[in-house]
C-alpha cells in the first residue's frame, strides 16, 4: 500500500488497530497484509483521528509539539480564539486542536457568578449559544426586579444586563416607573337622591416602591382601577345631582385627596385625577333640556320686558324735551318729513293747518 503526505497533511500509522507513530510530508509504502492502516487528515482545525484516545498519541513527539489540547472545567464556558480571532464557542469539555498552520487559544469564563461582567465582550456573546445565559433589556422610564431562584436581589436600571444560568433560575420583573394614566369610563354611580348616572373619570399616577409593589401586590392596575371606582361611588353617593352637576370641580378636588391619601397603600402616588364627563339617563337629560329652555325663555322675556320699559322711557323724555325746545319740535318735524318722503312719491301740503297736524293726517289716510 503506498500512501503519500503532502505538505499540509499528517498521517497517523496502526498495526492491527494500535497505534504506531504518526508520518509527516513524503511516499510511503505499508503491507495492508500485515495489519497497516494509515489514517490522513490536514493539520488545519480540530484533530478528526476520534478512534485513537489523546494520551495514546501524545506520546507521539511530533503529535504532540503540533496539537493544542483545551479542557474546559465544570462550571466554566470556553471562548475558542483562531489568530486572535474568536472562532466559536466551546460546546464540549475537551478539544484538540492543530497548532502549526494557524494558532489556537482559550478564554476560559467562570460562571459561578451568576451575572456576566464586562470582560465578556458583545462579540463573545453573539458566539455563545443562548441556552447558557438570559438577557434583560430595561428601557428608560423603567426598572426590572431581579430574582435568584426566587428571591430578590437588587433592582436593575436602564441597560442592557446578561446573567448565567448555568446554576441559578435567573427572573426579571420589569416595572413602569414613568407617569401613567388610568382611565375610568362610565363608571355607574347612584346619586344621593336616586339617580343613576355614569361618568368618565382620569387619573395620573406614578410608581413609588416598585420592590414591594411587585412582592405585594398583583395585578396592581387593576387593584388601582378597582380603588378608583370605589372611591368615586362612595364620594359621589353623598351628593345629590344638582350637587354633582354645580360642584363638579370641587369633587374633583375631594377624589384627589382621598386618592393620593390612600396612594402610598398600593406604592404608588397619585398626581392628579378629576371628573372628566358626567352621562345623564335619557329620561334626565330630556327633563333638564326642558328646564333650561325654559329658564332661556323666561330670560329672554325678562331682556324683552326691559327693552320696552327703556323704550317707552325714551319717547316719554323725547316728548319733555320737544314741548319745552320748539326748535326741537320743528327738527322733529322736519325728521319726519324726511321719512315720509321716502316712502312716498309726492306730497301735498297747503296752508289751513300746522304741518305735523297735515302730516298726521296723512298718516292716518294712509
Amino acid at each position: 500500500m503506498r500512501v503519500i503526505i503532502k505538505d499540509n497533511e499528517v498521517g497517523f500509522v496502526t498495526n492491527n488497530g494500535s497505534f504506531v507513530k504518526t508520518i509527516t510530508s513524503g511516499k510511503y509504502f505499508f503491507s495492508k497484509t500485515m495489519g497497516y492502516e494509515v489514517h490522513v487528515e490536514e493539520m488545519k482545525g480540530e484533530v478528526t483521528c476520534e478512534d485513537i484516545p489523546y494520551q495514546v498519541l501524545a506520546k507521539d513527539t511530533f503529535f504532540q509539539e503540533n496539537t493544542v489540547r483545551f479542557q474546559i472545567p465544570e462550571g466554566y464556558a470556553g471562548i475558542i480564539y483562531v489568530n486572535d480571532r474568536i472562532y466559536m464557542f466551546a460546546e464540549k469539555r475537551e478539544y484538540v486542536f492543530w497548532n502549526v498552520f494557524e494558532k489556537y487559544d482559550i478564554q476560559l469564563i467562570s460562571m459561578e457568578d451568576v451575572e456576566i461582567g464586562p470582560d465578556v465582550s458583545r462579540q463573545m456573546l453573539r458566539c455563545i449559544p443562548r441556552q447558557y445565559f438570559d438577557s434583560f433589556i430595561v428601557d428608560d422610564g423603567e426598572v426590572c426586579i431581579l430574582y435568584y431562584d426566587q428571591v430578590f436581589q437588587k433592582v436593575l436600571q436602564p441597560g442592557t444586563y446578561h446573567f448565567w444560568n448555568y446554576k441559578t433560575r435567573v427572573f426579571g420583573q420589569g416595572v413602569n416607573m414613568k407617569l401613567q394614566e388610568l382611565n375610568i369610563a362610565g363608571q355607574e354611580i347612584l346619586t344621593k337622591d336616586k339617580i343613576g348616572i355614569r361618568m368618565n373619570v382620569i387619573c395620573a399616577y406614578k410608581v413609588i416602591d416598585p420592590v414591594n409593589l411587585v412582592a405585594n401586590i398583583q395585578d396592581y392596575e387593576g387593584q388601582l382601577r378597582t380603588l378608583v371606582q370605589m372611591t368615586i361611588r362612595e364620594l359621589v353617593g353623598n351628593y345629590k345631582l344638582d350637587e354633582i352637576l354645580e360642584q363638579k370641580e370641587m369633587i374633583s378636588k375631594e377624589l384627589f385627596e382621598i386618592l393620593k391619601a390612600k396612594g402610598a397603600t398600593y406604592y404608588v402616588e397619585f398626581l392628579n385625577s378629576g371628573i372628566k364627563d358626567i352621562i345623564l339617563p335619557g329620561e334626565v337629560r330630556e327633563i333638564m333640556n326642558s328646564v333650561l329652555v325654559a329658564e332661556k325663555m323666561a330670560q329672554a322675556n325678562v331682556i324683552s320686558r326691559r327693552e320696552e320699559v327703556a323704550s317707552t322711557r325714551s319717547l316719554l323724555n323725547t316728548a319733555k324735551l320737544m314741548e319745552e325746545n320748539k326748535t326741537l319740535y320743528k327738527l322733529k318735524e322736519l325728521e319726519y318729513l324726511e321719512r315720509i318722503c321716502d316712502k312716498v312719491g309726492e306730497i301735498s301740503v297747503n296752508g289751513n293747518a300746522g304741518l305735523m297736524e297735515q302730516l298726521g293726517l296723512l298718516l292716518g289716510a294712509r
